[in-house]
């Protein structure tokens, strides 16, 4: 396990954490900071995405788009 250093604010503020019952100890504030962090990407990414399909929804809407050919995308699709 790496060793972890906080300054002399964020240590404060950890053991306050576990001092009022929020946490048993140091690792679980740790672990629901990265799980934050991990949320907080995740949604970022979704965001991004969400910003992604908006701008294809306007292209598609302003006609810029190709025709899709699902033959030619996937040919044996319809062999079965």
């Amino acid at each position: 396990m790496p060793n972890v250093h906080l300054t002399g604010q964020m240590r404060a503020y950890v053991d306050g954490q576990i001092q009022s019952g929020a946490y048993a100890n140091i690792s679980e504030v740790i672990r629901a900071g990265v799980r934050m962090l991990m949320e907080r990407d995740g949604a970022r990414q979704f965001y991004v995405l969400k910003a992604n399909l908006e701008q294809a929804v306007r292209d598609a809407e302003a006609g810029d788009f190709e025709q899709f050919d699902p033959q030619a995308y996937e040919p044996d699709a319809g062999a079965r």
